[in-house]
């Protein structure tokens, strides 16, 4: 039998680390964005690839029930642009897939809206096409980056950026971020 305890230990150690180098700051106001989203009744549209889809797409459960239902009064109206494969699909067959994101926002986005846009590289061209529409409008963007944050982290208006070149970290700690602000806003109240 193979011993994996130490490599168990060192990835849990890593985590622990990036976890303890987190910008609260950062993290606060863009939470505040979140919370402001909300109160002036805009909706949240979420977006990722891969990993960050699935965290887009378990934000809407997070938000739309668990946050809605601690905070009481009106509920966050929130929507995952990963979450339809068919219009996703249809939009990257017919034009590309670097449109299938801006294409769904389209006629839609408002500036009382807010975008939650997650990367890990922070350079995925479909989030940041949908990031330079929201841009346009001036609808409020945050950018949930790993790595260096790349394109997104310079466009976002608020970051909760992920300080480490791992990908399988950066996506853990973007889960977290995810179940944390349901939780803090949850306590609030507001």
């Amino acid at each position: 039998m193979t011993d994996l305890r130490p490599n168990m230990r060192k990835y849990i150690e890593t985590e622990i680390e990036v976890l303890n180098n987190l910008n609260l700051d950062e993290l606060n106001d863009a939470v505040n964005a979140i919370m402001d989203a909300r109160v002036r009744g805009g909706t949240i549209y979420t977006m990722g690839n891969g990993g960050s889809a699935a965290t887009a797409s378990h934000m809407v459960c997070d938000f739309a029930k668990g946050a809605s239902e601690l905070i009481g009064g009106s509920r966050f109206h929130v929507v995952c642009l990963s979450d339809n494969t068919p219009i996703m699909m249809a939009i990257a067959n017919d034009f590309c897939y670097e449109d299938v994101f801006v294409y769904q926002l389209r006629d839609q986005l408002k500036p009382e809206d807010l975008i939650i846009a997650i990367s890990g590289s922070g350079n995925s061209e479909n989030v940041i096409r949908a990031v330079q529409y929201a841009k346009e409008l001036g609808t409020p963007v945050v950018g949930i980056t790993g790595y260096s944050g790349g394109r997104l982290r310079e466009l976002a208006d608020y970051s909760m950026h992920v300080n480490i070149d791992d990908m399988q970290i950066a996506e853990d700690v973007h889960m977290m971020f995810d179940h944390m602000m349901m939780r803090v806003i949850g306590e609030v109240k507001k």
